[in-house]
């Protein structure tokens, strides 16, 4: 982490950097995301109103070789960002 960003070094030796904000924000969980029934439906819960406790980031635990799993001060945790969703992100925020 450098000041408000993340830094993320891939595999291949490149490195990005992505806003604590927008990886909060990107929260990938069915709380924040919503989730499908097996009609297609999605069902996304109300809005929870973010905090500047929701941008603090308290540590970041991969998960096998395929995600992070970031633990905001707030006491979200449960968004797992693969890696693949992570570079998504960071290559849609890309200014």
């Amino acid at each position: 982490m450098i000041g408000q960003e993340l830094a993320v070094k891939w595999a291949d030796g490149s490195e990005h950097y992505i806003r604590l904000e927008t990886l909060r924000r990107g929260c990938p969980c069915a709380g924040c995301q919503g989730e499908r029934d097996v009609m297609g439906q999605l069902h996304k819960p109300p809005a929870e109103p973010l905090t500047p406790r929701s941008f603090q980031l308290v540590r970041l635990q991969r998960v096998g070789t395929y995600a992070i799993q970031p633990v905001w001060a707030d006491g979200h945790h449960t968004g797992l960002y693969s890696f693949d969703y992570l570079h998504r992100l960071i290559q849609a925020t890309a200014t």
